[in-house]
């Protein structure tokens, strides 16, 4: 969101009619820890400042930060359970909120962040990450195994669909938790996760592709051979470029790689720090605890019941 508009001139509104100057200030610091209004307005300390005009100084200062949507999450959460014990009713948040849907944004309200509407745009960034960003994501990396074999050993139309078929899985299972494909190499890729609870929905997001894969290579895959996969799951901390190769260089993304690599054919490695947060029930789809250089982690693996 770079420019104002409508939604913007809604939160002008409901920071005047709402707070005083020195509220908006310190509400403001949330987002910017160093926000001075005065040193923003070219204002000498001490001198009055009418609520309007702080109020447009402050949105004009998150829009072009790009932390506006930071800013009224902030908000969203103030009006909900106020702030340093004091209650602080928002009046006009909800014409905020709504102006934000209608710009093209869902909201999640058990997390209480907006993530950009799926059904009209999907980028690498959720329609929110600056460049340069950093945030805590969890990364799923998969890779085909013995992908030359298939290559050499099928048609090269039937890989073409097979591979389309993968894709397709694979960006499915992703993109209905909220997650983005964030590379395909061909034979592999990357996809990234950062709303609501990321750790559940990037381990369902790796089982779902193991079970739909144990299907599609018994009912509908063209090839010879059927197409075997393994899945890496870590988190880690992140920082957003839109450069996809940059994108890739962070530290998280390669010990995702490494974990991948660690795991065993058609089955999904996860990382220490991802499994700790499951409940046990969760814990036990899991192999017992395996070592590696990069740290500890645990195997998931589709079996079928013994009769």
């Amino acid at each position: 969101m770079g420019t104002e508009n409508f939604t913007s001139r809604f939160c002008r509104k409901c920071l005047a009619q709402s707070l005083p100057v020195d509220m908006m200030v310190r509400f403001a610091r949330i987002i910017y820890p160093e926000y001075d209004v005065y040193r923003r307005t070219g204002l000498s300390a001490g001198m009055p400042i009418s609520n309007q005009s702080a109020a447009q100084c402050i949105v004009m200062d998150m829009i072009q930060g790009g932390h506006f949507i930071d800013f009224v999450e902030a908000l969203i959460k103030i009006d909900a359970k106020g702030y340093m014990g004091r209650h602080y009713p928002l009046k006009g948040l909800n014409d905020v909120v709504t102006g934000l849907i209608q710009d093209g944004y869902s909201y999640d309200p058990v997390s209480g962040q907006f993530f950009e509407n799926q059904r009209e745009r999907i980028s690498p960034n959720w329609g929110r990450l600056n460049e340069g960003e950093e945030r805590e994501m969890t990364l799923l990396r998969f890779d085909m195994a013995g992908s030359s074999r298939l290559v050499r050993q099928n048609p090269r139309e039937k890989i073409e669909k097979a591979y389309a078929d993968l894709r397709l899985i694979i960006n499915r299972a992703v993109t209905s938790r909220l997650g983005r494909l964030w590379s395909w190499e061909g034979d592999g890729g990357m996809a990234a996760f950062l709303f609501g609870a990321m750790e559940k929905a990037s381990v369902f997001c790796g089982m779902e592709i193991l079970h739909e894969l144990f299907f599609y290579n018994r009912m509908k895959n063209p090839l010879q051979n059927p197409i075997d996969i393994r899945i890496g799951v870590n988190i880690g901390s992140v920082c957003y470029y839109a450069d996809e190769a940059r994108r890739l260089k962070n530290d998280a993304v390669k010990q995702t790689v490494s974990l991948e690599s660690a795991a065993a054919v058609n089955s999904m490695g996860v990382s220490y720090n991802i499994y700790i947060s499951m409940d046990q029930n969760m814990i036990g789809l899991f192999s017992p605890e395996k070592n590696r250089p990069g740290g500890k982690y645990r195997l998931y693996q589709l079996r079928l019941a013994e009769t």
